[in-house]
């Protein structure tokens, strides 16, 4: 599955287009690297999104094409989540 529909489904961010523009800006790593929206994502996979002062890193536990609201909670695992203080 690709990363900014992933985002999207587990809902990470609110639209893909958002997720693409994140991953684009150099804003979304995969395992440790920048990674563009096209980038294939798998169980197992470490996401890291920073959302301005806000870092969440993430592992993925599922991929599902569609999902509900408990079910898109379920698609990941949260490993930390940081806020910059400024």
């Amino acid at each position: 599955m690709r990363l900014d529909k992933y985002l999207k489904v587990s809902r990470v961010v609110k639209r893909r287009t958002v997720a693409q523009t994140l991953c684009l800006g150099g804003h979304v790593k995969k395992n440790g690297r920048t990674a563009k929206p096209a980038a294939k994502v798998e169980i197992g996979d470490v996401i890291q999104v920073n959302f301005g002062a806000r870092t969440v890193s993430l592992r993925v536990v599922k991929l599902e094409q569609n999902a509900g609201k408990q079910a898109a909670g379920e698609m990941y695992e949260i490993i930390s989540e940081n806020a910059v203080a400024r």
